[in-house]
């Protein structure tokens, strides 16, 4: 079997942010919002500030850190590669990375078929 690809990954400056988070705040987490309040966008929180369960999917790890999605988004979003990136400007309101003057922003790319048949192989989609 090929090597599945990665559904979520991280820019260098995002790992930087996520390190200078943690040190901070201590281990975290990473949920995709859905569209609520502070738009679409991943939100950094404490690790076990978010509750997360059956109705979530776990994409994989960022610099170790756990990046969930709601299941019915990630219907819409299992065919993309997501990789976490940061600019300047202010974080979601609920974000912990908000009073860093960056902000957490997912860029992406649809998988090739020959991943999707090793994301389908592995049972991830």
């Amino acid at each position: 079997m090929a090597e599945i690809p990665a559904q979520v990954m991280a820019t260098d400056l995002a790992v930087h942010l996520i390190r200078v988070l943690r040190q901070k705040y201590g281990p975290l987490m990473f949920h995709q919002s859905g569209g609520c309040c502070d738009g679409s966008s991943p939100m950094c929180f404490p690790r076990g500030e978010l509750l997360v369960g059956d109705v979530d999917v776990q994409l994989g790890e960022v610099d170790g850190e756990p990046f969930y999605m709601s299941r019915s988004q990630f219907e819409y979003w299992k065919h993309t590669q997501l990789t976490l990136d940061v600019v300047p400007g202010r974080g979601g309101m609920f974000s912990l990375e908000g009073p860093e003057g960056f902000r957490f922003l997912i860029r992406s790319r649809v998988f090739t078929d020959a991943e999707i048949g090793d994301l389908r192989a592995a049972g991830r989609i």
